[in-house]
């Protein structure tokens, strides 16, 4: 086997910090390689080289191949790799997280085992949706039941806009085509948000399960997210295209999600928003690995605990 040229395989130190690198990337239609230290992508229009240490977070939409040789670049630089559906709108399958540590999952598995830390999350996810409001002193009911009503309002007053007739929100998972037209809609779009914050939220290293105010389905922290931007972007969305009475609606739907994704640039705000929600402004960013000693601090990595002579 002959040894192929490409770059070297850099040390975590050499990587530059998650801040100083483009947040995410979006590739379809394409044929992605390598090119020594870049990624290079080509398509009918001709063939982009990307260098892989500016690359954060590469969204595979549809039509698009990768190498192997690719790949292989794309691990030793750190990128988190996620195969979504157009403009990201449907979560696939992901290759690793964006983070070579895993504080900010364990952040997040403490804040929701934590039955005091847990709370405090959701009271920030709905202080996020009440703007200006202390909801520091409400209960958990209270506050689900304050957010039922800010929900019901935003609806009477989106189906009052676009002259909708409204009885409720009603569907069924089993038969989408039962629903209402804005019902229809209404899940067609949100089915978009919810793929793009599990994408978002897996290549922050987090975990899509563990969740605060959704709990017990493998998407239950990207319900969550998705929750904190349907007011702003689904709800207006889906009583518009419902309005149309358009022959496709839920393509209709999902291509204006889109537009609105990358018009209200999302993607930012999520990270920024689940970083808030977790607060990992004390989390290290570069933490080596290191052994759990039974207590807060940590002991050494590779090195030998036996006594001399014993075999560790």
């Amino acid at each position: 086997m002959t040894e192929q040229s490409g770059m070297e395989k850099p040390v975590l130190q050499e990587l530059p910090v998650i801040s100083d690198r483009m947040t995410f990337i979006y590739l379809e239609h394409c044929r992605i390689s390598r090119e020594d230290g870049a990624v290079s992508v080509k398509d009918i229009e001709g063939t982009v080289y990307i260098p892989a240490a500016a690359i954060t977070v590469l969204l595979l939409g549809p039509g698009t191949e990768i190498t192997h040789r690719a790949m292989e670049l794309i691990g030793d630089t750190g990128i988190s790799v996620i195969w979504v559906g157009e403009q990201g709108v449907r979560y696939y399958a992901h290759g690793r997280a964006l983070n070579s540590h895993t504080s900010l999952l364990e952040k997040q598995a403490k804040l929701v085992s934590n039955t005091r830390l847990h709370l405090e999350v959701v009271k920030k996810m709905y202080s996020m949706r009440f703007k200006g409001e202390d909801v520091t002193g409400l209960t958990l009911q209270q506050l689900r039941g304050r957010e039922g009503a800010r929900m019901r309002k935003i609806y009477r007053e989106q189906a009052s806009l676009n002259n909708i007739e409204w009885h409720g929100r009603e569907y069924d998972t089993e038969d989408f085509f039962g629903g209402t037209p804005v019902n229809q809609a209404l899940s067609a779009g949100n089915v978009c948000l919810y793929g793009l914050a599990a994408a978002v939220i897996t290549a922050l290293g987090c975990s899509p399960g563990l969740g605060f105010v959704h709990v017990g389905h493998e998407l239950s922290f990207a319900y969550d997210i998705a929750d904190l931007y349907k007011a702003e972007i689904t709800i207006p969305v889906a009583f518009q295209t419902a309005a149309e009475e358009t022959d496709d609606l839920p393509n209709v739907v999902r291509r204006k999600v889109r537009d609105e994704f990358v018009k209200t640039r999302i993607l930012e705000k999520m990270v920024r928003d689940i970083k808030y929600l977790l607060d990992d402004s004390d989390i290290e960013q570069n933490v080596d690995i290191a052994l759990w000693n039974g207590q807060k601090e940590y002991a050494e990595y590779g090195k030998s605990y036996g006594k001399d002579g014993e075999k560790p």
